[in-house]
């Protein structure tokens, strides 16, 4: 027996028949184990099996009507918008805004957002609102394009809309990995047809990211950009596989693929059996694109990197200038994520912005959250970040809306014992288990968390030009003679024996060397001997699977670092880069086009506001006070609490009817813009807002007080902000004071 107490194996049993009994004991049960593994494989083919005969698979858990097929309309495409039939006991308000979530078509198939009951749609449902998901068909219609899709969203949207015209609110969106930057997409050619839009892991500037991290944006350069897509796609026959997107998923992390996934499954065949089989439904059933979408997101996005640049344009003419969405943005990603890293969910704002003068100038919202540790995938299937982040966003969602310009970090506090004893006094203002906190942030905090140097990115835009030279010559010389050689029939073959199928299918009831396993399985499961975990030779099992995990990701971590280094080298170098043309642009390898007429409308828009000081009444007056009071920097953060205490106040408009969260945005958003012009007119003026009566006059000034002080006392300058608020509400109206115009508290 060694004596080495830092060895990491297991030390021996003293006695002899001990030893020989655990041994008994393991191979019993690594025996049972194995036949119990072959059958939980042969189940899940079998699954594969069955979805892949069904005309419309998805792993959704709720039941659903269709509304609109997409393959009915003018530009057909591949989509559909369902309706989510509510649970039982659950029965969503009318009056409450729709939320639509939308799927990644990132080579697997749809349902991920609702797989359970804990989930994105779980959460909405729950919250009380109607609830759609945008789903897909495995295989495209021929000729669709992102831009057909991107169409058929909008109609989508504009149907759930016109489904729900008493809603508070224009319908959210929650865009899921690649839906998110569709959707982006999507609101920034129909501003005002959307509403607040929830990005979860969704990536927007393709090249951000650090230095010894996130290798999978190397992966254009090493293979010398976007002529392999066109090769996969002539080889599918104008088809692009989404298995070959899956294997890349699965090749960033091989000890999962190879090892650690399936064993988790073996060491654990009691209990992790299920788990993983309902993730394997969504995983083992990649989809179709046509060959010609897969180029266009290659190209313009995850090579060219020319969404955040907005140098996209649309067959109309318009551009697609992230810049024009109207509604709040909120971006949750995480430090977990090695496929969307926090830099690529939050990189396109330094892309479009350079101060944050203009971001505010921009009259757009953006909020962000980071979870600290969960990956990818956790983002939309976990049920902790379900009951938490997704959650209070859902909740918070008409604050959100509300939100003046300006970056946000969302910051969930744990309900401490005194904020739980207000909500009861004040009839639970904020609900849930924890308060969201939106703290305000300059752009600063997103160049902290890492990026590119001015190299990096002279580095990518060098291999988005090799990326053009190379499929052009492909296209031109060897695309042709590719194309004369593919069938369907060779095409569809290739697509059967890829990998990722093969695995399902051979451990399957279709493979007759399998029959006998699930008999076996039944007699094991009668009989199962689970061995105990103290077992010296399930320790030595244990303690070679983490010894085999560690040589791969020592492989992974050879193989990332051996990448970052051919692309700093290769693209690099001077000479290749004055080859294409870099070095004589003499300065930044990206710039951001301009839009005249946008920047004139939003200038058009400023100059109007400056007018406007006089104009409005009681409502106006306190959201501005409140606003003013809200722009110290002292006050660098809001909860939804003062949000709630403003919606339990209900504030009234000119003509006595409930403030609606539209026609509130529209009037903070006005008011906002006053203070932003023009800060000491709005507030000398904020007096013409209010009546004569000094008893209507102290009532408004009570609501301010009671919203101020919503999440505590003001000091330094936030208190002198409200005194100053204070001094103008008790002075005397002015006669001339327009009385049509005045509205109620």
């Amino acid at each position: 027996m060694s004596d080495d107490k830092t060895s990491p194996w297991p030390q021996w049993p003293v006695h002899p028949f001990a030893l020989a009994q655990q041994a008994t004991d393991y191979w019993i049960d690594a025996c049972q184990r194995s036949v119990l593994f072959m059958d939980v494989l042969r189940q899940r083919g079998d699954e594969r099996n069955h979805r892949d005969e069904q005309p419309a698979p998805h792993v959704l858990s709720f039941e659903f009507e269709t509304i609109l097929d997409g393959r009915h309309l003018e530009r057909p495409v591949n989509y559909g918008l369902l309706y989510i039939l509510p649970p039982d006991g659950i029965a969503p308000d009318p009056h409450k805004r729709p939320f639509i979530v939308f799927d990644p078509r990132a080579g697997h198939g749809p349902g991920i957002g609702g797989m359970k009951q804990d989930s994105e749609i779980g959460v909405v449902l729950k919250a009380g609102h109607p609830c759609y998901f945008v789903g897909f068909l495995p295989q495209p219609v021929p000729g669709q394009t992102i831009e057909d899709v991107c169409r058929a969203e909008a109609q989508f949207i504009a149907r759930v809309a016109a489904l729900h015209p008493h809603a508070d609110g224009k319908p959210a969106l929650i865009g899921n990995c690649q839906a998110g930057w569709q959707i982006m997409m999507t609101s920034a050619l129909n501003p005002d047809l959307v509403g607040p839009l929830v990005l979860a892991g969704a990536p927007l500037s393709y090249w951000a990211g650090v230095r010894g991290k996130n290798p999978l944006r190397y992966l254009g350069g090493v293979l010398g950009g976007t002529w392999m897509t066109a090769l996969a796609g002539d080889l599918g026959n104008g088809i692009f596989d989404g298995a070959q997107l899956v294997a890349n998923f699965e090749k960033m992390n091989p000890s999962n693929t190879l090892w650690a996934k399936n064993y988790n499954v073996y060491s654990k065949i009691d209990t992790e059996a299920g788990r993983f089989l309902e993730f394997e439904k969504w995983w083992g059933n990649p989809v179709l694109l046509n060959a010609g979408e897969m180029q266009y997101i290659a190209d313009s996005l995850f090579v060219g990197n020319r969404l955040s640049d907005a140098a996209l344009i649309d067959s109309n003419g318009h551009r697609i200038d992230l810049r024009n969405i109207k509604s709040p943005i909120v971006v949750f990603c995480s430090w977990g994520d090695d496929i969307t890293p926090p830099q690529q969910a939050l990189g396109w704002v330094l892309d479009l912005y350079e101060d944050d003068a203009a971001l505010a100038a921009g009259g757009q919202t953006i909020i962000y959250s980071m979870h600290q540790s969960i990956g990818h995938l956790g983002i939309f299937v976990s049920a902790s970040v379900a009951n938490k982040e997704h959650e209070e966003f859902t909740a918070a969602m008409d604050m959100i809306d509300i939100m003046p310009p300006g970056l946000y970090e969302a910051v969930f506090l744990d309900k401490d014992e005194e904020m739980l004893q207000a909500e009861i006094a004040a009839g639970d203002m904020a609900g849930g288990d924890f308060v969201m906190r939106f703290e305000r942030r300059g752009l600063d905090a997103l160049r902290a968390l890492g990026g590119n140097d001015a190299e990096d990115e002279r580095r990518f835009a060098a291999v988005a030009r090799v990326s053009e030279i190379n499929t052009g010559l492909y296209r031109t010389y060897a695309s042709p003679v590719v194309k004369a050689m593919v069938t369907e029939a060779s095409a569809e073959q290739q697509r059967e024996s890829h990998p990722l199928r093969l695995r399902y299918r051979m451990f399957s009831s279709k493979n007759p060397l399998l029959d006998g396993i699930p008999a076996m399985a039944a007699k094991v499961r009668a009989e199962r001997r689970p061995v105990a975990p103290d077992n010296v030779f399930m320790q030595m099992q244990e303690t070679m699977s983490r010894q085999i995990v560690d040589a791969l990701d020592r492989y992974r971590d050879l193989r990332d670092q051996a990448t970052e280094n051919i692309f700093l080298g290769v693209y690099g170098s001077p000479l290749l880069q004055a080859l294409v043309g870099l070095r004589t642009d003499g300065g930044r390898p990206r710039r951001i086009g301009r839009d005249i007429a946008r920047e004139a409308a939003l200038n058009a828009h400023r100059a109007a506001a400056a007018m406007k000081t006089a104009e409005g009444g009681v409502t106006e007056a306190i959201i501005r006070g409140l606003l003013y009071i809200y722009r110290s920097p002292e006050m660098s953060a809001a909860d939804e609490r003062a949000f709630a205490t403003i919606r339990q106040l209900r504030l009234r408009t000119s003509d006595d009817k409930e403030l609606s969260v539209t026609h509130f945005k529209t009037i903070l958003r006005e008011q906002y813009l006053m203070l932003q012009v023009d800060e000491e007119a709005a507030m000398h003026d904020l007096p013409l807002l209010l009546p004569a009566s000094a008893e209507a006059r102290a009532a408004a000034l009570a609501i301010v007080r009671q919203v101020a002080g919503a999440t505590g006392t003001l000091t330094g300058d936030g208190a002198v902000r409200l005194e100053r608020v204070v001094a103008a509400f008790e002075a005397r109206a002015p006669k001339l004071a327009v009385a049509g115009k005045r509205g109620k508290a």
